[in-house]
């Protein structure tokens, strides 16, 4: 029966399991692709935010700690797991961020609720992509930001063969990604492109745009 459950799950119920049990060592494993993968990328996300925050899938709040002062931080996240940490990280770094349990496909908020809206090595997991940056597009200010920090196909063939063989295993597995690439649904959903660069062989991707 369990397993007749699990093949019944919709992708985004398999998406919140998935992160539930991964939650208590995501921190340990993370931390090693951010010294030699993802280096500097938070950074460049608490740089480039402003006032009204939203952060999509803010995961365990890593990037909590890049955030300028003066910024307000709301933060969705389907995991309750993850979102445990990142409450417990978010009063340890004495921050009021509001962080709630929510889909990133269908964000609790009006529209035109925020200033910027972030969300950081995600976009490869949500099951439906598109949607979700629809929805960012939706609760974005007019002439409010988009930043997104993403590992994407590499424009080296060899490393992106490397990744595509890797995706047999891990799409099935956890429902995640490293073949995909966001700027073509960031403009598709009708943002104008202010900023954008890849690293690492091209399989990182940062990208700043505007609604």
């Amino acid at each position: 029966m369990k397993h007749l459950a699990t093949m019944d799950e919709t992708p985004t119920a398999r998406q919140k399991r998935v992160w539930d049990k991964s939650a208590p060592s995501y921190d340990r494993q993370i931390a090693f692709f951010e010294r030699i993968w993802f280096t500097g990328s938070r950074e460049w996300l608490g740089d480039r935010a402003t006032g009204r925050v939203l952060e999509v899938a803010i995961g365990t709040g890593r990037n909590l700690p890049f955030y300028r002062p003066e910024v307000t931080v709301t933060g969705i996240e389907l995991s309750p797991q993850m979102l445990a940490y990142a409450r417990r990280r978010a009063a340890d770094l004495g921050l009021s961020a509001d962080l709630r349990e929510g889909d990133a496909e269908h964000l609790p908020f009006g529209d035109a609720s925020f200033d910027t809206v972030v969300c950081a090595f995600s976009l490869c997991t949500i099951p439906n992509p598109a949607a979700a940056i629809a929805e960012m597009r939706r609760v974005l200010r007019p002439g409010g930001e988009l930043l997104l920090v993403d590992h994407i196909g590499s424009s080296w063939p060899p490393v992106r063969a490397g990744q595509w063989l890797l995706e047999r295993i891990t799409v099935s597995a956890a429902g995640e990604h490293f073949t995909r690439r966001q700027l073509p649904l960031v403009r598709a959903a009708g943002f104008e492109i202010v900023e954008t660069e890849r690293l690492k062989a091209g399989s990182i991707e940062r990208i700043r745009a505007q609604r």
